[in-house]
């Protein structure tokens, strides 16, 4: 088996101070993918930020304490691509991937549009250009995992307050005709839906109010993989006994062998 996680850490700082780094030591993943590290590499000096074993990858944003990606690999990768080609999303470090043998994996962080009109209609641009690199890895022959926190959820059963937040960003009709274009017309799989689930399971929970403790949360990260992975997930887990961030492991396992 081969397992991927990929957690938004909400600051990889802040994560490390929760526990993760320990926890991540007894999860025997392959590939773990990390979004909004919010540090640049230079001050992630402690050991624990290239955990044994790994190799280990960051993709920092220009602007201090923001964003950012990174991607650890048991398995030493062939190629390492930074950005997917947009300067204006590459310099807020939200693309990080790592080409394996047969099998690319995707550190991703989409933009929010939460906080203003101009992030919303920044995330939109983001959305636009990502749909030309989404073509680019539907080409190749190799097959892709794009791992990360896409910021929409898609469908109604993603999000606890599905009827209160259809005019907020992350779930309006136009973010969610979107992925309904990356899981249809583009040909892409939302892995962690290709098995049974149990109703509510989200992986982000708003630190307002008692969100987690009530379970109100909106799946907002994502496996998505080319369609010659479909029928590889094996299993699928959103890991909620321990907290290190606002946003939840989302841990899956693929019938594969080291990556190829």
């Amino acid at each position: 088996m081969f397992r991927v996680i990929s957690l938004n850490a909400n600051g990889i700082r802040a994560a490390a101070r929760k526990g993760f780094f320990e926890w991540l030591s007894n999860q025997d993943a392959d590939v773990v993918c990390i979004q909004e590290t919010k540090a640049q590499k230079h001050q992630l000096t402690d050991p624990m930020f290239e955990p044994a074993g790994y190799l280990a990858y960051y993709e920092d944003a220009e602007k201090k304490g923001y964003s950012g990606v990174a991607v650890y690999s048991r398995h030493e990768p062939k190629r390492v691509i930074r950005g997917y080609g947009d300067p204006e999303f590459d310099a807020e470090g939200r693309y990080l991937e790592v080409q394996l043998a047969g099998l690319n994996v995707v550190s991703l962080y989409l933009p929010s549009g939460s906080s203003s009109e101009e992030r919303q209609a920044a995330k939109y641009r983001c959305m636009e250009s990502f749909t030309e690199h989404l073509h680019k890895i539907r080409r190749r022959r190799s097959q892709t995992i794009i791992c990360g926190d896409w910021n929409i959820a898609h469908k109604n059963e993603d999000i606890r307050n599905w009827k209160s937040n259809q005019k907020n960003s992350g779930f309006l009709p136009e973010e969610r005709a979107w992925l309904d274009k990356v899981f249809g017309e583009y040909r892409f799989t939302d892995a962690f839906r290709t098995l049974p689930q149990e109703p509510h399971e989200y992986t982000w929970w708003s630190n307002r109010g008692r969100a987690w403790d009530n379970n109100v949360g909106w799946r907002i990260d994502y496996h998505v993989v080319t369609r010659g992975l479909a029928d590889r997930i094996r299993r699928t887990e959103i890991y909620r006994d321990e907290r290190f961030s606002d946003h939840a492991p989302l841990i899956m396992d693929y019938d594969l062998d080291h990556g190829g």
